[in-house]
């Protein structure tokens, strides 16, 4: 009995051996012989560190132990973290080309634009301190950029008004900074908090700085989100065309200088709905207009 159990034991594993073998066979046979891991969706594996890295043509230094440590625990971060970061893969194309052209527009480097992705994954988030939209602007420091702010507007959920605020923003931080990765970690942790600490510290760069967590963390974590954005399949994230969002791009501009009463109403006589009048203005935060200074606003209404 005990002979027979062995050679039963030996029959069943050699069976599902080749029950394997063919299965791997059959699936190399239908991916056009490709080996099955290079069709898997995200292997795996340590970063490459051995090349250059930059932020806005800034190198980091990577013959520097610790910045070497810091940039791999965000590349690694980032990629495996593979919810947050393919839905901000998929929302590039929704929202990359306005911010783009207007930092085009404002003279600042392109890169600033993976900043709206560390702060807010590319989505008018609202953060626990009260910073609101893709660019997480404060009340206050919206304002002072020119943001309208009230109890039925928000232009910090406005995507073109709030890039050109961030350029600003980040140009004056370059003026006092001279490094477009301070003036980075001064957009995280205010320009006052970052001279101070420097002036401490006697830092002449990000690099040197001994800072709290989260900006000691966040050029990095943009750096990252660079690398992984640009270059998606290398980190493992494999899209089709038709996988990202669409980009909200076809519509018609309506100007208001009145009240109006109703978005609702509003919204019907323009040929659309509440709702799709809300996705292209987010910065419409009331369902209504009060409007007593009869200032001019321009409203996009999908096609």
């Amino acid at each position: 009995m005990k002979r027979f159990a062995i050679w039963l034991n030996i029959s069943l594993t050699a069976a599902l051996l080749i029950v394997l073998l063919m299965s791997s066979q059959n699936s190399k046979a239908y991916l056009g012989g490709q080996e099955p891991e290079r069709i898997l969706p995200q292997i795996v594996k340590s970063m490459d560190l051995n090349r250059a890295f930059d932020f806005a043509g800034e190198q980091v230094p990577l013959d520097n132990f610790d910045a070497r440590e810091r940039l791999d625990r965000e590349l690694t971060v980032n990629t495996y973290w593979q919810s947050s970061t393919i839905l901000s893969l998929k929302s590039t194309l929704r929202y990359f080309p306005t911010i783009e052209r207007i930092l085009r527009e404002e003279g600042v480097p392109e890169d600033l634009k993976y900043l709206a992705v560390a702060e807010s994954s590319l989505r008018n988030a609202v953060s626990s301190a009260g910073a609101k939209g893709i660019w997480q602007f404060m009340r206050e420091t919206g304002k002072g950029y020119g943001l309208e702010v009230t109890e039925e507007i928000d232009e910090r959920y406005h995507l073109e008004k709030a890039t050109r605020a961030a350029a600003v923003y980040l140009r004056d931080y370059h003026r006092r900074f001279g490094s477009w990765t301070l003036a980075a970690a001064a957009y995280n942790m205010g320009g006052p908090r970052l001279g101070s600490e420097m002036e401490k510290q006697r830092a002449k760069n990000y690099y040197e700085l001994n800072l709290n967590e989260e900006t000691a963390r966040y050029v990095f974590r943009i750096i990252a989100i660079k690398e992984i954005l640009s270059r998606p399949r290398d980190f493992g994230f494999y899209l089709e065309p038709e996988d990202f969002y669409p980009s909200l791009d076809q519509f018609r501009t309506v100007s208001v200088s009145d009240a109006v009463p109703s978005w609702g109403d509003f919204a019907r006589e323009q040929g659309t709905n509440y709702r799709m009048l809300k996705i292209y203005n987010p910065w419409l935060i009331s369902d209504k207009l009060s409007n007593p200074s009869k200032k001019t606003y321009e409203l996009k209404i999908p096609n």
